[in-house]
């Protein structure tokens, strides 16, 4: 392995922690060279990712990464001060996932903020919360995963109420704050009470000495309920309506990447550090009726909005559901290890991406047309598709992929996850179904109002070509993964999902050997 190969897991977290805190001192030089800057930072960080992904499936092995050394007190005691990061199919899956959603949102920013101060704390915030997430998809360590919550907590919440001339956007601010407190909280309570019983913080020694005690259940409890409630799980979804709507587009699309980490970590705890130590029949049926849930409360209320944004944002919520329905199934089947139990679990993480593809989309047109318009009501909307047909295109390649209809990448993983249920059982899919009958019928609606119909009004300001590059690369996201599902499933989804249902005997033996 070569010397960059070795160090790129942890340069996914250096460069935009890196460009974070330079991003200020950049732009004392000028607008002009803090865009070049940023630019620079974003296809750094994707290169990295690229060199993760190719390092970890290429060995087929969970790699670690350790950092630091051994400390001698004046005393004479010595012992290991480390971080260890530990990157296996599912945690590279995450890291491309969200490589792909932040250079593409640095690039759209770069136009959506041309006319507004304050890009300097606006980019060093993006690639904060970029740095955290990675961080989160990438430790091996629970205390370190709490501190990359943490910072993705606070730059996310800065980002929602970036927008301090909106009062929309400090209230959403405030509410988001106020529950991913509460979701921090939780994790640290749950990790303090596993380092009272087991001595140690690492995942791999946890899962090797995890048992079923009540101190190991009331430790589980809490961290479903605090990574649920930063997911965005219903009934814990409070924020996320409210935070994705008043978000700038850019960022609703980032807030995406950083929920799906939330729950990258809720089915890390409950495959990798609980694994068969818990009822996984159980917890599996937890999940397959949040999951219902989700989907019910997300299309339901998607229904019933008249903003563009919060539509789209519950969209984005009912989509949490059918990550979690394809998991919970594979989950609750895990002991038996039946096929299908691997097909749900392989279509409920290509969702995730195909998700984040085609939500980020989705809100990154909403950007374009409310600075169209000038209005987020779709009531006070229509004809832009006379002006805007790239816009147009776009916003129905993500709308059609969203409600999985072929042959977009939606279709590609709702179809694998209504197979595997109807096997399961049959009701789970056809309630699935049924809600993509809705949340289609939501988008043809919001076409239909934003853009068909004589030309009500003339554009305010029209996308600029980095707008509609940005744009244009998540609709070839998206197209690719739905005309080539069975090439993308082999190469990282497959291994992603048996990272979690077959490798965690792998995930200890890489770090405590055996």
């Amino acid at each position: 392995m070569n010397p960059l190969s070795f160090h790129a897991p942890v340069l996914l977290i250096a460069i935009p922690l890196l460009g974070a805190f330079a991003v200020p001192l950049i732009g004392r030089l000028g607008a002009h060279l803090r865009r070049i800057f940023t630019g620079l930072i974003a296809l750094l960080t994707t290169a990295c990712a690229g060199l993760v992904a190719a390092t970890v499936f290429s060995a087929g092995t969970p790699i670690t990464y350790v950092l630091g050394g051994r400390l001698t007190l004046p005393s004479g005691m010595n012992f290991p001060i480390r971080i260890i990061l530990e990157v296996d199919g599912m945690s590279t899956f995450m890291v491309i996932l969200t490589a792909l959603i932040l250079v593409t949102a640095v690039f759209y920013s770069f136009s959506y903020w041309r006319r507004r101060s304050g890009g300097t704390m606006y980019d060093s915030l993006l690639f904060l919360l970029g740095a955290g997430i990675f961080g989160m998809e990438l430790t091996g360590d629970m205390f370190n995963f709490f501190v990359f919550l943490e910072i993705t907590s606070i730059a996310a919440c800065g980002l929602i109420g970036f927008r301090v001339w909106q009062g929309r956007s400090q209230e959403a601010a405030f509410k988001t704050m106020a529950l991913y407190t509460l979701s921090g909280l939780f994790v640290l309570l749950a990790i303090g009470l596993l380092y009272g019983k087991y001595d140690g913080l690492n995942i791999a020694y946890l899962a090797a000495h995890i048992g079923s005690g009540l101190v190991d259940r009331i430790a589980l409890g809490l961290l479903l309920v605090a990574l649920a409630m930063k997911a965005g799980v219903v009934p814990m979804h409070m924020w996320a309506p409210d935070a994705y709507g008043e978000a700038p587009a850019p960022i609703s699309a980032v807030l995406v990447a950083n929920s799906q980490a939330s729950l990258y970590g809720l089915f890390r705890v409950l495959f990798t550090l609980y694994g068969l130590a818990i009822s996984v029949t159980t917890l599996g049926w937890i999940m397959i009726v949040l999951a219902l849930l989700t989907i019910f409360i997300g299309v339901t209320m998607a229904l019933i909005q008249s903003d563009i944004k919060r539509l789209i944002a519950y969209g984005a919520v009912s989509q949490i559901g059918y990550m979690l329905l394809g998991v919970g199934v594979g989950l609750a089947t895990s002991a038996g290890q039946p096929d299908y139990g691997l097909v749900a679990m392989q279509g409920g993480i290509f969702h995730m991406i195909n998700d984040a593809a085609c939500v980020g989309l989705l809100f990154l047109a909403a950007g374009v047309i409310i600075r169209a318009a000038g209005t987020r009501n779709l009531n006070m909307m229509g004809g832009l598709a006379h002006d805007m047909r790239w816009t147009a295109m776009f916003f129905m390649i993500g709308a059609l992929a969203l409600a999985g209809i072929p042959p977009f990448n939606g279709f590609a993983s709702k179809l694998m996850i209504y197979e595997s249920t109807f096997r399961y059982s049959p009701i789970l899919a056809v309630i699935a179904i049924l809600g993509s009958i809705l949340l289609l019928a939501v988008f043809l609606k919001v076409f239909q109002a934003a853009f068909l119909g004589p030309r009500t009004i003339s554009p305010i300001e029209r996308p600029s070509r980095l707008m509609l590059a940005s744009m244009g690369v998540l609709a070839l996201v998206v197209i690719a993964f739905g005309l080539f599902p069975g090439f993308f499933v082999h190469t990282i989804v497959g291994p992603a999902a048996k990272a979690l249902w077959l490798g965690r005997d792998a995930y200890i033996g890489a770090v405590m050997g055996g």
